[in-house]
C-alpha cells in the first residue's frame, strides 16, 4: 500500500535539521525514512509545489527539487 505524505511531513524531513526536532517530529521523520526504504511513498504535484514554494535560496530549491524528483507523482 502506498502512503500519500503531506506537505508538513516533507517540510519537516527535508527542511529542518535533525538536531532541532522534538521527539514527536523525530518519530515522524523516521516513519518517512522507513516508508521511503520500503518504496511506499507517494507524492502529488500540489504537495511537491507546496514544499518547493517557500524556498528562497536557489541552491536549496535545486537540492530539494532533485531529492523530490526520486518520487513519482
Amino acid at each position: 500500500m502506498r502512503v500519500l505524505v503531506d506537505t508538513t511531513v516533507w517540510s519537516l524531513a527535508l527542511r529542518r535539521q535533525a538536531g532541532v526536532l522534538n521527539e514527536k517530529e523525530a518519530l515522524l521523520r523516521q516513519e518517512l525514512t522507513d516508508l521511503i526504504a520500503d518504496d511506499r511513498v507517494a507524492i502529488v504535484g500540489p504537495i511537491r509545489q507546496e514544499v518547493l514554494s517557500g524556498v528562497r535560496d536557489p541552491a536549496t530549491f535545486d537540492r530539494l527539487r532533485l531529492r523530490l524528483r526520486a518520487f513519482e507523482d
